[in-house]
């Protein structure tokens, strides 16, 4: 098993940009999927965007594409999650987690999860 930290979270206003970075530690991370959700206050966890284990590939929800970009670096054992163009419905708590299975965007495809991160994004 995988096991995954967050960091990067924090308070920004609208238009700022924040970057999450997600460590990864145990069973060899560069031959996972990772991927970032997030979860809203009283709202369901969301998916959001997703990285192939190689980097080649991405895919992401249609409300961050053009803002948000995922990427990895596998030498340093971490996926990032740059967020520029930020809005007020961005707050949320913000988590990565690993799959074997690229192109899902379900949270049960997805095995290991950090403890998430917090961004606030104020008016």
């Amino acid at each position: 098993q995988v096991q995954l930290v967050e960091s990067g979270g924090g308070l920004v206003q609208a238009g700022g940009s924040l970057r999450l970075s997600c460590a990864a530690s145990g069973r060899p991370f560069s031959r996972a999927n990772t991927g970032w959700f997030r979860q809203a206050p009283g709202k369901e966890r969301e998916f959001v965007a997703a990285i192939s284990w190689s980097g080649g590939n991405t895919y992401s929800a249609d409300s961050v594409k053009g803002r948000f970009t995922i990427s990895r670096d596998n030498a340093k054992n971490t996926v990032y999650l740059q967020m520029n163009s930020l809005k007020p419905e961005d707050t949320a708590v913000y988590y990565c987690a690993s799959s074997l299975r690229y192109g899902s965007t379900w949270e049960g495809d997805f095995a290991s999860w950090g403890q998430g991160t917090q961004v606030t994004v104020s008016s």
